[in-house]
Formats: C-alpha cells, structure tokens, sequence
C-alpha cells in the first residue's frame, strides 16, 4: 500500500513559478507520475520519474518548462513549474505503481493516486 498526498498548489500568473510536492509513505522502486485534468478535458500525463534509477520523462507539452525530482530522505515527489501558461491549469495528481500494467502515461497503470492539487495560471 502506498499512500500519496499533494501540496502546494496555487494561483499565479503566467510566466510564473511553482512547486508542488507529493508526499508518499515510502519511494522504494515505485514509478511515481504526476496527471493534470483542465476543466472539460481528459486527464493526462505531465511527468514521470522512476525512483530507483531517478530517470525522468517529460510530456512534450511541459519538456523544458517542468522538473521532476525525488528527495528520498522526504519521501517526496517535486514538480517544479516554470514558465507556466494558462493552459497548465488544472488538478494535479501524483500517482504511482509498483507492479506497473503499462506505459507511463496511462493512469489505468497506476494503483496509487492522491487526492489532488489545484493549479490556477492566469494571463
């Protein structure tokens, strides 16, 4: 069982920074991503990292604007934002898998979710 909390959600304007965070009860060999959902649309994937290896896949959507990062003595997850836009509004979602069914950007992979976190980019 792995238990996934986010935080540090927000406002900000575009352009703009920020972090949010995943806090998991443990980052042993999980494969941890984070999903966003918009208003009206599907949720989809942003970023992945692989906790063992600390490998990292981006969305072509967010490649160069977002890192993912893990701070093991945390157990946490980061998603570090920058040079945000409107369109990455949304509910973010951390998520993660062990026995993983699936590519990285599938959420039926994914066993573990977290509640989630809003993020609000206005221009």
């Amino acid at each position: 069982q792995v238990q996934l909390a986010e935080s540090g959600g927000g406002s900000v304007q575009a352009s703009g920074s920020l972090r949010i965070s995943c806090a998991a009860s443990g980052l042993s060999r999980l494969r941890l991503a984070w999903f966003r959902r918009a208003d009206g649309k599907e949720r989809e994937a942003v970023a992945v990292i692989y906790t063992a290896s600390s490998s990292t896949v981006y969305a072509d959507s967010v490649k160069g604007r977002f890192t993912i990062s893990q701070d093991n003595a945390k157990n946490t997850v980061y998603l570090q934002m920058d040079s945000l836009k409107p369109e990455d509004s949304g509910m973010y979602y951390c998520a993660a898998c062990q026995l993983c069914s699936g590519g990285w950007y599938a959420d039926a992979a994914y066993k573990y979710w977290g509640q989630g976190t809003q993020v609000t980019v206005s221009s």
